[in-house]
Order: structure tokens, then C-alpha cells, then sequence
């Protein structure tokens, strides 16, 4: 009889080196070098992209907290909305418009 396979079975394996307690995979220096290049990496990001209206993300956050509109996993919001017109559920207007007008912002 075949054992079950597992969801991890399809990873690959690590092998711990000798000397390295298990558990303990960085030292404290690799892990502040991580955060110093995190922060280095997402600065220029943050600054190029414009900030939006606090009453537009809250209309946003709305839209995505809403059940009447049907599931939001897998798909993007402009997915979702026209989604929710083509089932008759008559999504507020302004979402489509401002998911248009910054539709390279996520």
C-alpha cells in the first residue's frame, strides 16, 4: 500500500549544514542586512507612486468587503465589478471609474 503524499513532499529538502542548530537558519547579522536592502528596495517604489484620497480607499475598502457583489479571491477588482454587472448586481459606478483612472496602481 502507497502512503499518502503530502503537501510538502513537493518541496525540495534542505539540508542543514553541520555546526547549525536546527530551528536557526540566519544570524543576526544576515537578518539586519535583509532589512537594510528591504528598505533600500522599497523606497524608490513608495516615492514614484502618487498617494490616493483617504475617501477613495475607503470606498475601495468597502467594495471589497462586500458579500453582494459575490467572492474576491483570484480576480481583481475590475474582474469583480464587472462581474457584478453582468449579474445584475449594480456595482457603484465611481469604483469602476477609479479602478480605470489608476489601473497601474494595485
Amino acid at each position: 500500500m502507497e502512503e499518502p503524499q503530502r503537501i510538502t513532499d513537493s518541496f525540495p529538502r534542505r539540508r542543514r549544514g553541520p555546526g547549525r542548530p536546527p530551528g536557526r537558519l540566519k544570524d543576526k547579522k544576515d537578518k539586519d542586512k535583509d532589512k537594510v536592502q528591504v528598505k533600500v528596495r522599497d523606497c524608490p517604489r513608495a516615492l514614484l507612486q502618487p498617494s490616493l484620497d483617504p475617501a477613495l480607499l475607503e470606498m475601495l475598502r468597502r467594495f471589497d468587503l462586500s458579500w453582494e457583489y459575490g467572492p474576491c479571491t483570484g480576480i481583481t477588482r475590475l474582474q469583480r465589478w464587472e462581474r457584478a454587472q453582468d449579474l445584475g448586481l449594480s456595482p457603484p459606478g465611481p469604483i469602476r471609474d477609479a479602478l480605470l483612472e489608476h489601473q497601474d496602481n494595485p
